[in-house]
């Protein structure tokens, strides 16, 4: 699980964030500042992997926040979320190590993205041994496999997909089949593994035949590297 520390300074946002992060899988809302002097206090007592962080708030802004975080070189992501749109705050963000920044307003399908992206970010350094080339170009250049919203083939619906891939999160991270996103989202089994061969052939889904000691192998899926940033284009 990725616990994370909202810094933000108006009740309402830091609230709406929390819902939002409460809606993605594998993250936590651990706790909440309305300053970055709070903040620093929360963060000398309790790790915190990721801190979703506003610039505007009162007292030290949250860019005194984040270079104050990489001085004491405390262990920490952060990802900026803030109406403040101008070249210097942003630049100064990046350059001080903020791993994402989303302007205010946002929408939630790029909410998604920067946590997806983060989750991926978070799970190849906690593996053990040195990266290769790939896996680092898939945190350094995520936005380079995402696109403008597609097309979705004959027959599919954005509603049904985002139903099935609700279900996809939730499954077993040991794979799941159309008989599992049927009984998940009420749609037919036969439905269900349309469009998990379509999400397959698209390079979302990876399937693998299972064989049992009678019958017809069964076709079990999981989702691939990929497979939570190129989804976003089809839901959008």
């Amino acid at each position: 699980m990725i616990n994370v520390l909202i810094v933000e300074d108006d009740p309402m946002v830091a609230e709406m964030n929390k819902f939002y992060l409460e809606q993605i899988q594998d993250f936590r809302a651990e706790g909440w500042a309305e300053s970055a002097e709070q903040a620093l206090s929360l963060l000398d007592s309790t790790h915190y992997d990721l801190l979703l962080l506003d610039i505007y708030m009162k007292g030290s802004s949250g860019l005194e926040l984040l270079s104050e975080i990489r001085r004491k070189a405390l262990p920490t992501d952060v990802i900026v979320i803030s109406a403040a749109r101008d070249k210097s705050s942003i630049r100064q963000a990046l350059n001080n190590g903020a791993v994402d920044y989303l302007i205010k307003p946002f929408e939630f399908n790029r909410f998604r993205l920067a946590m997806d992206a983060y989750r991926k970010r978070a799970a190849l350094f906690k593996r053990t041994g040195s990266m290769v080339q790939s896996e680092l170009d898939a945190i350094t250049h995520a936005d380079a496999n995402v696109g403008p919203s597609q097309p979705l083939p004959k027959g599919f619906t954005r509603q049904t997909l985002q139903a099935v891939w609700n279900a996809i999160e939730a499954a077993s991270a040991e794979g799941f089949t159309s008989v599992d996103i049927s009984a998940a989202t009420g749609i037919s089994r036969v439905s269900a593994g349309k469009y998990l061969t379509e999400l397959e052939a698209r390079g979302i889904l990876e399937m693998e035949l299972i064989y049992g000691t009678v019958g017809r192998p069964v076709q079990k899926y999981k989702i691939t590297p990929h497979g939570k940033i190129q989804i976003t284009k089809y839901l959008q």
